[in-house]
């Protein structure tokens, strides 16, 4: 989204998605959004659950539309054309379970939660 680290930046990635994959730009900003956006939040712990979804959500689109072709293993050794789905599993399992278990306890989710708990107590005592 940037276009650190030798990134195409917002309007790179949404040409890309939207010319070359021909995906709706509407489908396409919310890609973006949801990897930068969902990749922060699970960072912190903040909406992670929503965060988990989003980036669930560009997984099974990524296998279902780019990765399947190539099969199932990484390509470790540069001998196939793509890349295969063994990671986008991992990343779905760990987003199945954030979405789940949620963050835990070291997070903005939980300390957040914990505030509102205690303003209701004081409220109702």
């Amino acid at each position: 989204m940037l276009g650190w680290f030798g990134g195409y930046g917002f309007a790179g990635t949404m040409g890309f998605f939207t010319g070359v994959m021909h995906i709706p730009a509407l489908f396409a900003f919310l890609a973006i959004a949801a990897e930068f956006f969902g990749g922060l939040g699970l960072i912190f712990g903040f909406l992670t659950r929503i965060a988990a979804f989003g980036i669930f959500s560009n997984m099974v689109v990524a296998v279902a539309m780019v990765h399947r072709h190539f099969g199932f293993f990484v390509n470790w050794t540069g001998a196939q054309k793509g890349e295969g789905y063994e990671y986008h599993l991992l990343v779905l399992a760990i987003t199945t379970f954030l979405m789940i278990r949620g963050a835990g306890a070291a997070s903005v989710d939980r300390m957040l939660s914990l505030r509102i708990r205690d303003e209701t107590r004081v409220q109702v005592a």
